[in-house]
């Protein structure tokens, strides 16, 4: 298999810790793709018409994504246990990684408004998406207790995903402060060993 790839993306992040967790390092071969909003990568187009990573394409050809898409044929084809069997567990994980996603959907678009000159920002977009960061960080800091009991899922890694790409993208916003059982789930999420093996990597 073949994965387009960047050491910067959460999305491929996501993916690349299921791979870990699979234990498939070697059945995947990652290809740097770079990808910007406003440098579309043409060459990506052939697999992706989206031009997004992460994209994942199979050995007969067949080209996948988004990463929701692909940790789920990932973890069918390893049987990893990363979705549970159980119809409320798997309901549950997928309800945590559909935040986790969403909140990173809306991370990208804050980075980017906040990323513009002065000049140019749209003061009621910035409100909107601080707005958005402050309720989905009270909601999982609410669920964190909850967090901490649950085994390991593509809904932990998609909200863990998440939160580490505050860290690294916006370390201005202190969300631990206010949010100590969050704080605490997240620290053991980032202790485990597919995720430091899975940091963002600044490499050109």
């Amino acid at each position: 298999m073949k994965l387009h790839w960047s050491p910067r993306s959460p999305f491929v992040r996501k993916v690349m810790i299921v791979i870990h967790e699979a234990g498939i390092e070697d059945r995947v071969a990652l290809v740097r793709t770079p990808v910007a909003m406003d440098k579309p990568n043409l060459d990506l187009v052939p697999d992706n018409p989206l031009i997004k990573l992460p994209t994942l394409v199979l050995e007969d050809g067949t080209a996948l994504y988004d990463s929701r898409v692909i940790c789920g044929y990932l973890d069918a084809l390893t049987g990893a246990g990363l979705l549970p069997a159980d119809p409320r567990a798997r309901l549950l994980a997928e309800r945590r990684q559909a935040l986790g996603d969403g909140f990173l959907d809306a991370l990208l678009l804050f980075r980017q408004e906040r990323n513009k000159p002065a000049a140019r920002q749209t003061p009621a977009w910035l409100d909107a998406f601080a707005l958005k960061t402050r309720a989905v960080l009270a909601a999982l800091e609410a669920e964190a207790p909850a967090l901490q009991a649950s085994g390991f899922d593509l809904g932990l890694i998609a909200i863990g995903c998440a939160l580490s790409y505050m860290d690294y993208r916006f370390p201005d916003i202190a969300w631990r402060d206010g949010h100590p059982a969050l704080a605490a789930w997240h620290a053991r999420f980032a202790a485990r060993p597919s995720v430091m093996r899975t940091q963002p990597d600044e490499t050109p």
